[in-house]
């Protein structure tokens, strides 16, 4: 192996760990505050409003902190970020464990939720200039597949710590949180491609079509994770059984994870609807509630494209957004997936878990016929080689995806190309 490849793979290798490591407070997160609300009033529930006031406050403050950062070389600024987070967390520590009063921790949440959409953005964009445009399918499907496993370990272990002491368990997801700061390699620190001041909207309607989707399986799996008590009540079963459907979701979702980076290939459109499709129906199936079997089934339907759903937006939102504002479109893409779980939060405290699950199941069908309508509704104009900066709109003709196929995406057909072409072979084949 050559040296240079031994340490773009060393690089890449770093960023995976930080990626995983990221997640762990938002992992261990509801059950680790739980448990100190618990310790503090003598009520759990205190942990879902530190939750809710560090998901409000990353959901208000992901574009408007990473617009900060613009400027800035995208590790140096992702760094400033998790330590923000960090700094936050501790706090949280240091105050349950002297005994202060729960607004405090609150308002201490609140802070390191600030940042934390807006990190997100950077930790995504440091990936682009890790691996190649071919390689970025396989590099989000273990991204996604190592997400799943930090989901599903993280709570695990903060049961086991907050048993020992609920403070020692925030300080503990605060330390592996704080992993990106010590991991993250560097990256150059202005774009290359003269479009630093360039300028470039990031709310268009082909990426909104994607944030709504993102927004849509958020509140789905959010639906399905956050009623697994109650759906196992509705059927008997102790409360304690409701791993019967979250487990599932969890496993099918790193199955998913998985077979996105075996196949390392950009999915075509009618692959993505159809993805979309099986989710809808996953929800549907949970939503009937016609047998416990068909609801674990819908669980895993769900989960089976949790991960090629998600690497697909992302990849989508990679070639939409403007170059230099591409970590504000990732953070907007946390950001809507957050928007979901507020909406499935908030609709499963006014109404029944059933009307909650149709709803969710209504909005993604409503977003499985959005994207199969805007596939059918738009002319595709084919590039002719790389635009100049300004240039008009266009796309390779045989683009076989949202922002390669039938949407205009802007000057970057260089890339688009690149993608397109990797579509079709399945990208280099080279380990």
């Amino acid at each position: 192996m050559r040296p240079n490849e031994a340490s773009s793979r060393w690089r890449l290798l770093r960023w995976f760990i930080s990626s995983a490591t990221f997640s762990v407070p938002q992992a261990a997160g509801p059950i680790a505050f739980s448990l100190v609300a618990l310790s503090l009033t003598g009520d759990a529930s205190g942990g879902a409003a530190i939750i809710l006031a560090m998901t409000l406050a990353q959901v208000a403050g992901a574009v408007p902190v990473a617009r900060i950062g613009r400027s800035l070389p995208a590790a140096t600024f992702l760094k400033l970020l998790v330590g923000i987070r960090t700094a936050a967390l501790v706090l949280i520590a240091v105050l349950a464990a002297g005994g202060a009063s729960l607004i405090w921790l609150i308002l201490a949440a609140a802070a390191g939720g600030l940042v934390n959409g807006a990190a997100h953005g950077f930790l995504r964009a440091v990936l682009n200039q890790l691996t190649t445009a071919s390689h970025l399918p396989r590099a989000l499907g273990i991204a996604a597949t190592l997400n799943e496993l930090t989901f599903v370990l993280a709570p695990v272990a903060a049961s086991g710590l907050g048993t020992v002491s609920p403070a020692f368990a925030v300080l503990a997801l605060a330390a592996l949180g704080a992993t990106p700061m010590l991991l993250v390699p560097r990256t150059r620190s202005t774009p290359t491609d003269g479009t630093l001041h360039a300028g470039g909207a990031v709310l268009t309607p082909a990426i909104l079509l994607w944030l709504m989707c993102a927004a849509a399986g958020g509140a789905t799996v959010a639906a399905i994770e956050i009623g697994a008590v109650a759906l196992a009540l509705r059927f008997g079963y102790e409360p304690a059984l409701a791993f019967l459907f979250t487990v599932p979701l969890c496993l099918a979702s790193v199955a998913g994870g998985i077979w996105v980076s075996l196949r390392n290939r950009l999915a075509t459109r009618k692959v993505v609807v159809l993805q979309l499709s099986i989710m809808t129906l996953g929800a549907a199936l949970a939503a009937l509630e016609l047998s416990v079997a068909a609801t674990i089934l819908g669980a895993a339907l769900v989960g089976s494209v949790l991960a090629p759903l998600g690497t697909h937006y992302s990849l989508v939102l990679d070639v939409l957004a403007p170059p230099q504002r591409r970590a504000e479109v990732f953070a907007l893409l946390r950001t809507a997936n957050s928007v979901g779980v507020i909406f499935a939060s908030a609709v499963l405290t006014v109404v029944s878990l059933s009307v909650t699950l149709i709803a969710v199941a209504g909005l993604m069908a409503v977003a499985t016929l959005a994207v199969g309508i805007a596939s059918n509704g738009r002319r595709v104009r084919p590039c002719q080689g790389q635009a100049r900066a300004g240039a008009p709109s266009c796309e390779p003709a045989s683009a076989p995806d949202a922002c390669l196929a039938k949407e205009p995406v802007g000057p970057r057909c260089e890339a688009e190309g690149r993608l397109a072409k990797q579509a079709r072979t399945g990208g280099s084949r080279r380990r």
